[in-house]
């Protein structure tokens, strides 16, 4: 169980880690999610050397992908709580996305700074159906440039990108822990024990 848990604690660890390393960096291929891919697949490749069942290491590598794909919004989220500056920016159009969010309510608005240079995002924190061109919308910036802007929200912080991640991580952990578990559970019961005598038995 300890070597289980360590396994999924680093393996998680390093997902996230890499992430959010890149993000507050600006290294694109780690902030990506690429380099959490790599991590999930080196734990995916651990767990098979420790002799897991395929099922269980498909469950793992499975939730470690998703905590890649995950990972780079909430690395995004944590380096505005912890460096970004709240802007006021000009609503230059709005755009119904419901069709493209399924059917939900939301509406994307395209901002240009006070300089009159456009953001390369369209925002969606604060943009509604009241919303006109014209309008002025509070936004969280990278003072470096690092990551996007988004919208600014009441409240915002660490502990909110930190609360999505949570399950992901979570689940990982106990997927990896159940795995190597397994494992020890299949070899032991792979062992077959002859009594001395036995095959002289089975002669006679």
């Amino acid at each position: 169980m300890g070597e289980g848990l360590l396994a999924g604690v680093l393996g998680a660890g390093a997902i996230v880690g890499a992430t959010l390393f890149g993000a507050w960096t600006g290294r694109p291929a780690l902030a990506d999610g690429e380099a959490g891919l790599v991590c999930a697949g080196a734990l995916a490749l651990y767990l098979s050397f420790a002799g897991a069942g395929r099922a269980l290491i498909g469950i793992a590598a499975l939730l470690g992908v998703c905590l890649a794909l995950q990972a780079p919004q909430a690395a995004a989220g944590i380096v505005l709580a912890e460096r970004g500056r709240v802007q006021s920016v000009v609503v230059t159009s709005i755009e119904d996305g419901r069709a493209a969010e399924g059917g939900h309510a939301r509406y994307l608005c395209s901002v240009e700074g006070s300089d009159g240079v456009p953001l390369k995002v369209r925002i969606w924190r604060g943009c509604g159906e009241a919303t006109r061109p014209g309008d002025a919308l509070a936004v969280v910036a990278d003072p470096e440039g690092r990551v996007p802007p988004r919208g600014a929200q009441a409240g915002a912080g660490v502990s909110g990108p930190l609360r999505d991640l949570a399950p992901w991580v979570a689940a990982l952990v106990a997927g990896s822990l159940i795995a190597v578990v397994r494992s020890y559970r299949l070899s032991g019961s792979a062992e077959t024990v002859i009594p001395p005598g036995a095959g002289e038995a089975g002669r006679r």
